[in-house]
């Protein structure tokens, strides 16, 4: 790129600094040869001062650009030198430099102390500075690919693009939205375009607007209608609102959009090699501009429909996810960390129980009987975990093989959890089919299945302590236990149903359906001043709970939901009339 060899000299130096520029543009515009580009600049400076009889081989970028504006002052390098200060911003505007940037400004606009030209710190003096850099008449010695006021007015927005990014990064959703209107207003693609509203979006949906989230989201699909990460975060606003059935069509949408084969996009800025993608591309940018693959936007379908008991729509969704992992398409699933798509197992006792919900039990039992025999030979025989482990604030220097040991025992837990709530499903299922004592047989299964895990810890203390995996099994030995103690009641074995309703307590003190079970059995076995007294507490306590207990606690898995419906105690009606007719007769017998 430089006259290699030859001694530099003032009246070529024009015209070898604009080839250099030309060049360099190109090799900028390949982000694998960015670093090549900054040396060319550096090149491109030193020849300069050794025109000019200096020396800066020691000196850093910003020093050589400082030495260079300062003691530079021939008027034909001017035009030159700031198409090379343009490719400087650029190179440290993609590389987040953004106080080299606002210093280098301040220097090619001969701020009057140029001496405080520092390098260091941001300041949000950046825009103003290039929005009042005058860029010089350019030469008509030799045409450049690209123009330096173009190159300016892509650096302006790139610059108010990549700061709102850092705003918002930061949690400063006002500046943020101040900065990236700004952007928007630059000069920039229809693509780029699109970006900053989605990101105007996410911004004005962190600020609690979601109206104008969805403004800004329907504006970046009008300006680019493949913007399909638009059109996620319209279903994740509608979802904070609340809107089912604006929230799944806006998911139906994007399922097609993401399943056909988008057209090849024209290129969408043919005259300009550095663009405003090129300078920014930062992590929070990936996250919020992220593509859903297809499964996961079928999934989250599914999940929706599950959540809000649309059954028809919801077991079509399931089963279709599930085609793709038994058709042996696992690459077609998406399973990374930042996926919405959960372990495989609980898609499957999310399907079984939308299949339940459809009545279609004999299916939904074949589905858990896949999850049984996948978690077969993946949980220890006795599994010994402290009830409330953690990790200490200061971990020792063994904390790394400690913290490997934990994660493979909630490996452990999490596996038996789904095999226990595989054996549950079953378990509400054969009952609904009235096959009562395959119902025990399966409840029972769970049951053993839970006490592989042997916990040991300081005692009963808030469940908020728990850990979340030792909690879901919790619930799990709670459900079968009052599952198992409703067939026994079916089969009329009253003292057995009082067991498990008593062991339910034990595991959940005070849950309303163990303990109104628990008053049923009472009542069965004519035990009716207990029954009546256990009621009467009942009936005191459930007010208060209902009100201490709303909003409070972790959410049970999903998988476990509708088992929690079916443990509800339907009776509370017809019982509560019994026992107040009991109560008055015992009252006017010892009034008599």
């Amino acid at each position: 790129m430089m006259m290699r060899g030859l001694p530099a000299t003032l009246p070529t130096l024009p015209l070898e600094l604009t080839v250099l520029y030309n060049s360099l543009l190109f090799t900028m515009e390949a982000s694998d040869s960015a670093m090549e580009g900054q040396e060319g600049i550096c090149q491109g400076l030193l020849r300069v001062l050794e025109a000019c009889g200096a020396c800066g081989q020691d000196l850093s970028s910003e020093e050589l650009w400082q030495k260079v504006l300062q003691e530079v002052t021939v008027a034909e390098l001017q035009a030159p030198l700031h198409q090379l200060g343009a490719l400087q911003a650029a190179w440290w505007l993609s590389t987040g430099h953004l106080g080299s940037v606002t210093g280098l400004l301040r220097l090619l606009s001969n701020a009057e102390d140029l001496g405080k030209a520092h390098w260091s710190k941001v300041e949000n003096e950046l825009l103003s500075l290039l929005k009042a850099w005058r860029v010089p008449a350019e030469g008509d010695s030799l045409p450049l690919v690209q123009s330096t006021r173009d190159l300016k007015e892509i650096l302006c927005t790139s610059a108010a693009f990549l700061q709102g990014l850092q705003e918002f990064e930061a949690g400063n959703f006002p500046t943020a939205r101040s900065l990236l209107q700004e952007a928007a207003g630059g000069f920039c693609t229809r693509k780029v375009l699109a970006q900053i509203y989605t990101c105007l979006g996410c911004c004005a949906q962190r600020m609690g607007k979601p109206q104008t989230a969805l403004q800004h989201l329907k504006q970046a699909l009008q300006v680019d209608f493949q913007c399909l990460p638009a059109l996620s975060h319209v279903a994740a606003v509608y979802h904070e609102l609340g809107e089912t059935d604006v929230e799944l069509q806006a998911l139906a949408l994007l399922y097609e959009a993401l399943e056909e084969k988008p057209p090849a996009a024209a290129s969408s800025s043919p005259y300009f090699l550095i663009r405003t993608e090129l300078l920014v591309h930062t992590p929070v940018l990936d996250s919020l501009l992220r593509h859903r693959h297809p499964s996961e936007v079928k999934y989250l379908l599914a999940q929706r429909c599950l959540q809000h008991g649309r059954v028809a729509d919801t077991v079509e969704h399931y089963l279709d996810f599930l085609a793709l992992l038994q058709e042996g398409l696992q690459q077609q699933v998406a399973l990374d960390v930042s996926s919405a798509v959960p372990r495989i197992p609980e898609v499957f006792l999310e399907a079984a129980s939308a299949l339940e919900q459809a009545e279609r039990y004999q299916d939904a039992i074949t589905v858990c009987e896949e999850v049984i025999s996948r978690t077969t030979g993946l949980i220890p025989r006795v599994l010994l975990l402290e009830e409330r482990l953690g990790q200490p604030e200061c971990p020792p220097p063994q904390a790394g093989l400690a913290g490997g040991l934990l994660a493979q025992k909630k490996e452990s837990l999490s596996c038996l959890a789904w095999r226990a709530a595989g054996y549950l499903h079953q378990g509400w299922m054969r009952g609904k089919l009235g096959e009562v004592k395959e119902a025990v047989t399966q409840f029972s299964r769970c049951l053993r299945e839970l006490l592989q895990v042997q916990l040991y810890g300081p005692g009963v203390e808030p469940t908020e302590n728990l850990l979340p995996e030792v909690e879901v099994l919790q619930k799990i030995r709670l459900l079968a236990l009052i599952g198992r103690g409703t067939q026994f009641l079916e089969l009329g074995n009253h003292k057995k149903a009082l067991l498990d309703f008593q062991h339910g307590l034990q595991v959940s003190p005070g849950d309303p359906a163990a303990a109104s079970y628990l008053v049923q059995a009472l009542w069965n076995l004519d035990r009716k001043q207990e029954a009546a007294a256990q009621w009467q507490k009942l009936s005191q306590r459930l007010p208060k709970e209902d009100g201490q207990q709303e909003g409070q606690g972790r959410p049970v898995p999903l998988y476990l939901v509708s088992c929690l419906k079916q443990a509800v105690f339907p009776h509370s009606d017809d019982l509560a009339r019994s026992i107040q007719n009991y109560l008055g007769s015992t009252t006017q017998d010892s009034s008599s």
